[in-house]
């Protein structure tokens, strides 16, 4: 379980009002769609006295509105605004009146954009000596009207949103705006906030998004790289935080809050590793020592002279970690606080040790120095004090004191739901009480509790993302009760949805929403708006990388920052216009009952979902009749290594060649009764099965493991004969024999890709392939052949041969098209502009997805020929997601297609979400490009015996109606049944992902 501890933010010292001092959610009821970000009191519109704020939505990549509460007549107050709204809106016409509820009256102008012809609305509402004023896109309305009834309320109000969405959720894209929105001073807070409400992607985001715009001060860069690798660690990404650490560590500091901070993090990143001896090492590192110690006398800190001085002066820039205004942490609070820290960390590590005692007695000194600072008064260490609690839950849970563990564990929460309410941070602290609950025998009020967490997660739309290992006793007694439950066994397919899925998923469900729309005036837009998100992230991923060069390019960076300023603008305009179609406004709900499901399964098909947590691994089971939940008998790390050990006798990359070795068909018979359990004979028979793989299970094709022992014990009794072929495995019975497999990636995405209309494409099949070799590749170019993370020339002298694209095309006849040879270049693809005229596309080529060299990064690409000077070769991922399409299925017979992509590749390509996924390469490119399913294979496709050209080939040669699951399963078989063909490295590495169901040939 990872500890995942937060550090401790330089903001406000004394409580305040959540609507007028910090940011907060807009509408209690609207799954995060839209924040309020304060920009605290703004220098552009004048009085001490005035306030601002921006209004962000997901989705947009810019604020859509802002707020203002304003001192004076309504005359200059609007004269103080007009400056300011000139350089966004045209604002010529006259006032009306509108009502606005809970206000009454109010004015309204209307403006455009200006810059387009988009709406931009003003509201303007007043009372006493203050103006209240909320203007922004039009599209945006709801927004407008209950931020402006917010900050009068000065309390959080229930409404209703409605704004156009283009994503399922995405609020690690939505972090990014938002820390872009605010000065780095309240984005540093921001950040620290997300990470003490548990939200740990979104706060890597604010530190990484900071670092993108540091103005190079030492000390801010520093601490924004150990905030970012503090976050990678909670979140699991080990080498990732490493290497941020390291970072960190060249940039020379000693300041004593930096020195405290990189010791603490350093510490917590060794702990959520389980490295606790070297955890205790680290917080013995010596730190840069207090100029003057703080006093603590009868519980009030007395500020030494200093401090005092800092105050009285105004503390220069350089101390900004604790700005010394009124209401804030001076540096020397702050240490001491970081202090108190060091030792909570210290009692935890005992605690964990099982030293008990010493941990509650370290705790509570910890607990005594958090709240020797302001008497404790300090926001900040709420969360710290929460930690506190539950620490020393644990330790008194420990030593039998069952009554003052839960006494804690209660404190604990209602800390966390007074600052945090409505995050992950009060649902890890609810679970560990449930988790409690559980071991004091009190199983109905642990699971009701559970019930609460997971349900909360769904209504906020979000990820049970750093909280698996907590749900993990939820799982195991849900499972253990299911059986005849048919409530559990919903609670449990309910809670599987909110851990974290493969970043396909949401591509998937995006495509869907697309697609659902037809191709009008609406599909169009929404694709536009797609297509922007993305080049604003790619704008954003260039400009950070031109500032952190080591001698930027001034001119290059302005010219950077320019283009991604219009991006925005447009980006956040083209979604106001999409919010003029109901359809986008209304985000159904990302979570699917056992009944829907059912809803859309055939007859004769069978959903098997595989869900990890923590080390647990349980399979759910749906018909359309019934529902089956089970643990598996292995753990996650078994399973991994039962996948490497079946890998290794498939394919086996040694001295740059593939091996195959006879296939461990008693291994793969034991994996098929583990991961099917009670419900193994009812999978052998089931004539279709939808499987949605977890796991090591994203690697390994689910048809080639054995149904029955039978045939397994004929195999080995043959192989064991002299002489014998141990490569003949002809005559197995796989469960891939007589079953259609598809892969899904979630059940709302495979209940969208089902719902989906098909391809309205006129042409039936195109096909790429048979590259022409290097030797042809033009003498002028900007590739360089000497770079050690490019391909070697060598690469694209082996082509494919155009046999199976030939066969195809002549099967499906009319309108069928084939590009070959010179004409197949990157180029050439990119600048079709009638791919979406295809329903059916074919690339026959090799795949890169892994890289050249151990310390290159990864970019899935397709090889093709070589273009112009321009072109390297390759098809990469990024470009593969900017064609158009609308296809019924992408066929890649190319290697390992259905790897993964970095995340660097993903974001690269302006992908927010996902990367570093088995599934989230180059079949999330071909997917976001706009296909419905994608047949992809798991390691190199065989050459020998022409088995790939021969299973592909037989994919066409079905008669029109067969689904593309039955042409994929008759092809395999003409191969399973021939023996030099029968080992399954020949027939089971494609994978279709997507709907199975849907004709490969229409009739």
């Amino acid at each position: 379980m990872l500890v995942a501890i937060a550090g401790v933010a330089p903001i406000a010292a004394q409580e305040q009002p959540p609507s007028l001092r910090d940011s907060f959610p807009l509408g209690s009821d609207n799954a995060g769609l839209c924040q309020v970000e304060s920009k605290g009191r703004d220098p552009a519109i004048g009085s001490i006295f005035d306030r601002a704020w921006a209004i962000v939505c997901r989705d947009a990549a810019r604020p859509v509105g802002r707020l203002y509460s304003l001192r004076g007549t309504a005359e200059a107050t609007s004269a103080r605004l007009q400056p300011i709204r000139a350089g966004e809106a045209r604002c010529t016409g006259a006032t009306d009146t509108v009502e606005i509820e809970g206000l009454g009256t109010a004015t309204r102008q209307e403006c455009r954009l200006a810059d387009s012809d988009v709406g931009y609305r003003v509201y303007s509402w007043r009372k006493g000596n203050t103006n209240w004023v909320a203007e922004g896109l039009a599209g945006y309305d709801d927004a407008l009207k209950l931020g402006l009834r917010t900050l009068v309320a000065d309390r959080l109000l229930p409404g209703k949103i409605e704004v156009a969405t283009t994503s399922v959720n995405d609020p690690v894209a939505f972090a990014r705006v938002q820390a872009g929105t605010l000065d780095p001073d309240r984005a540093l807070a921001e950040g620290y906030r997300r990470n003490n409400a548990g939200a740990y992607a979104e706060a890597a985001e604010f530190f990484g998004t900071l670092q993108q715009r540091a103005d190079g001060a030492p000390d801010r860069t520093g601490e924004y790289l150990i905030n970012e690798a503090l976050q990678k660690s909670n979140l699991g990404q080990f080498a990732e935080a490493d290497r941020l650490f390291e970072e960190a560590a060249r940039i020379p500091t000693g300041d004593r809050v930096q020195t405290r901070l990189r010791r603490n993090f350093r510490a917590l990143h060794l702990i959520n590793q389980r490295q606790l001896d070297q955890a205790l090492a680290e917080l013995d590192r010596p730190v840069t020592p207090l100029t003057e110690p703080i006093r603590v006398i009868g519980g009030a800190v007395e500020i030494a002279s200093q401090v005092a001085a800092e105050i009285n002066a105004g503390a220069a820039s350089g101390e900004r970690l604790g700005t010394t205004e009124a209401g804030q942490l001076t540096p020397e609070e702050r240490a001491v606080i970081l202090d108190a820290q060091a030792l909570q960390l210290r009692g935890t590590i005992l605690r964990m040790k099982g030293r008990h005692a010493e941990a509650v007695q370290t705790l509570e000194e910890a607990a005594r120095r958090a709240l020797s600072v302001r008497s404790g008064r300090v926001i900040s260490i709420v969360r710290l004090r929460s930690q506190i609690m539950s620490e020393s839950a644990a330790a008194f849970e420990a030593q039998g004191n069952a009554s003052g563990a839960e006494e804690r564990f209660r404190q604990a929460i209602v800390l966390l739901e007074q600052r945090y309410p409505d995050t992950n941070v009060v649902a890890a602290a609810r679970s560990r009480l449930a988790a409690f609950l559980l071991r004091q025998q009190r199983t109905d009020e642990a699971l009701a509790l559970y019930k609460i967490v997971v349900d909360d997660v769904v209504r906020r739309g979000n990820s049970a993302t750093g909280l698996s290992n907590l749900l993990a006793p939820y799982f195991e007694v849900l499972a253990g009760r299911a059986s005849g439950n048919p409530a559990l066994t919903e609670q449990f397919f309910l809670a599987t949805q909110t851990l974290v899925r493969p970043g396909v998923a949401d591509t998937q469900s995006q495509l869907s929403r697309q697609l659902s729309q037809g191709t009008g005036e609406a599909a169009t837009l929404f694709r536009q708006a797609i297509v922007l998100q993305r080049e604003v992230e790619r704008t954003r991923v260039a400009l950070a990388t031109l500032r952190s060069a080591e001698k930027p390019d001034q001119g290059a960076v302005d010219a950077a920052a320019a283009e991604l300023d219009r991006l925005e603008r447009e980006q956040a305009a083209m979604q106001a216009r999409l919010s003029e179609f109901p359809q986008y406004r209304a985000l159904s709900t990302d979570t699917l009952s056992i009944a829907d499901l059912r809803g859309v399964l055939k007859p004769d098909e069978s959903y098997l979902k595989l869900a990890v947590v923590g080390q647990a691994v349980y399979g759910v089971f749906v018909t359309p009749a019934d529902a089956t939940v089970y643990k598996l008998p292995i753990t996650a790390d078994t399973l991994d290594q039962r996948v490497d050990a079946l890998r290794a006798t498939i394919s086996r990359p040694e001295d740059g060649q593939v091996y195959t070795y006879p296939f461990d068909l008693e291994l793969a018979r034991k994996l098929y009764l583990e991961l099917t359990g009670p419900v193994a004979n009812r999978m052998a028979q089931a004539k279709a099965v939808i499987f949605e793989p977890d796991g090591a299970m994203l690697r390994l094709p689910l048809a080639l493991l054995p149904v029955d022992q039978a045939s397994v014990d004929r195999y080995r009794q043959r192989a064991s004969r002299p002489g014998a072929d141990k490569f003949d495995f002809s005559g197995v019975q796989w469960l891939g024999r007589n079953t259609r497999i598809s892969t899904a990636v979630s059940a709302r995405g495979f209940r969208d890709a089902r719902r989906a209309p098909p391809s309205a494409a006129q042409r039936p099949y195109l096909g790429f392939g048979e590259n022409a070799p290097a030797f042809t590749r033009v003498a002028m170019t900007t590739v360089d052949s000497n770079d050690p993370c490019q391909w070697p020339l060598s690469e694209w002298n082996k082509p494919i041969s155009a046999r199976e694209l030939r066969t195809a095309q002549s099967v499906l006849g009319s309108g069928s098209d084939v590009m070959t040879g010179a004409a197949f270049t990157d180029e050439a693809v990119m600048a079709r502009g009638d791919l979406a005229q295809y329903r059916i596309l074919h690339f026959a080529t090799h795949g890169f997805v892994t890289a050249p060299q151990p310390q290159c990064p990864a970019r899935p690409a397709l090889l093709t020929s070589f273009g112009d000077a321009r072109s390297d070769g390759l098809l990469s991922f990024k470009e593969i997601y900017d064609l158009h399409m609308d296809a019924d299925l992408v066929l890649l017979s190319a290697c390992d297609t259905a790897g993964r992509a970095t995340v660097a590749a993903t974001r690269e390509a302006g992908v927010t979400t996902g990367g570093g996924s088995a599934l989230d390469g180059l079949v999330r490119a071909f997917i976001g490009a706009g296909a419905r399913s994608v047949l992809a294979s798991h390691w190199p496709a065989p050459d020998e015996y022409q088995a790939t050209e021969r299973l592909i080939s037989s994919l066409f040669q079905v008669a029109p109606g067969t689904s593309i699951g039955d042409a994929l399963k008759a092809s395999r078989l003409k191969l399973m049944d021939e023996p030099e063909t029968s080992h399954p490295f020949y027939w089971a590495g494609f994978v279709l992902v997507g709907d199975g169901a849907q004709p490969i040939v229409r009739m």
